[in-house]
């Protein structure tokens, strides 16, 4: 829902509320949609009691992803925009409404990866105690160690938690795993950990060529799996070293992922809390009577003066 700002005064004449939260979170913009460049927003305490509404449009989806919200509205053209958490300078939050044609103008608060992933320098792998013949990383600024995972083969934990894991195949083991069953087994365990993949050491047109099963049978298989497992995806790598390359390239942005979704679920608790905590903005209605009342001379239309509403606020607080 999008209304005009009550406050006349302010350089963000609208409002935005989404349906985010118990609460939902409600935030003054400066613009209605995002159509040629990103929009500054601002945090609001509560939605007024008799808003002046702009537009409302039903949502098709409102999640938190990492340190960002994406909005998807029930519309066919302007429908998806996301609501970006930056860091200016001072280190000051800011919260900016963007849509992919504007994407590019937004810095949210990350370190974009140079020759480490994810600017990560020496990036801790634990490698299954039960991987034979482990990727050594070799080309990769990590510290390897061994541990025992409860899925895939190369993982990142944090405090006794697995983050994010990696499951490695060869083709002839991904064929084998498929064919037994083995594998939906192995998916069912990696999808309990928040991010987990499959990486093969091969490319997937080789599957195309197998002599002793039928590739069909296969590529049925791995279309099954990605069905019914949507959450762990399987990529093929090509080669050996560019799967192992992927690998850490995953792993690395899973940690930085897992930084984001903590840094974005604290803003928005504290939008949520503020939207909850803070006092509603005075409407002019309530301004005029009381302005009445008080004997202060008012105007029966436009727009209610500053020093009006600061005196309504202090007569109220009073």
């Amino acid at each position: 829902m999008i209304a005009r700002n009550p406050d006349g005064d302010s350089t963000l004449p609208y409002l935005l509320r989404i349906p985010l939260g118990p609460q939902g979170v409600i935030l003054k913009a400066r613009d209605t949609w995002p159509r040629t460049s990103k929009i500054y927003c601002h945090r609001v305490g509560e939605w007024p009691d008799e808003p002046e509404v702009v537009e409302r449009v039903r949502v098709r989806s409102c999640e938190r992803r990492g340190a960002a919200i994406d909005l998807v509205l029930d519309r066919g053209r302007e429908n998806r925009s996301q609501l970006v958490f930056a860091r200016v300078k001072g280190g000051r939050q800011a919260i900016f409404w963007q849509t992919s044609r504007t994407a590019k103008q937004a810095r949210p608060a990350v370190s974009l990866p140079t020759a480490r992933a994810s600017g990560i320098p020496d990036l801790d792998i634990v490698v299954d105690t039960h991987e034979r013949y482990a990727w050594t990383f070799g080309d990769q600024q990590v510290r390897l160690s061994r541990g025992a995972l409860a899925a895939g083969d190369y993982g990142i934990v944090r405090h006794n938690t697995l983050l994010a894991t990696v499951e490695r195949k060869s083709l002839a083991d991904l064929v084998g795993s498929l064919t037994t069953g083995r594998l939906r087994y192995q998916l069912a365990e990696l999808a309990a950990v928040p991010r987990a993949v499959v990486v093969v050491e091969d490319r997937y047109s080789s599957v195309f060529r197998l002599e002793r099963v039928r590739p069909s049978i296969v590529a049925d298989g791995l279309a099954e799996c990605q069905v019914r497992w949507p959450m762990v995806p399987i990529v093929f790598g090509e080669t050996r070293k560019l799967a192992q390359e992927w690998t850490y390239r995953f792993l690395a942005a899973a940690v930085h992922g897992t930084a984001e979704e903590r840094a974005g679920e604290l803003a928005v608790r504290s939008l949520a809390a503020a939207s909850a905590l803070a006092p509603a903005p005075p409407t002019a209605a309530a301004v005029r009577l009381w302005a009445k009342e008080a004997g202060h001379p008012v105007s029966d239309r436009g727009r209610v003066s500053r020093e009006l509403n600061e005196a309504y606020l202090a007569a109220r607080d009073a």
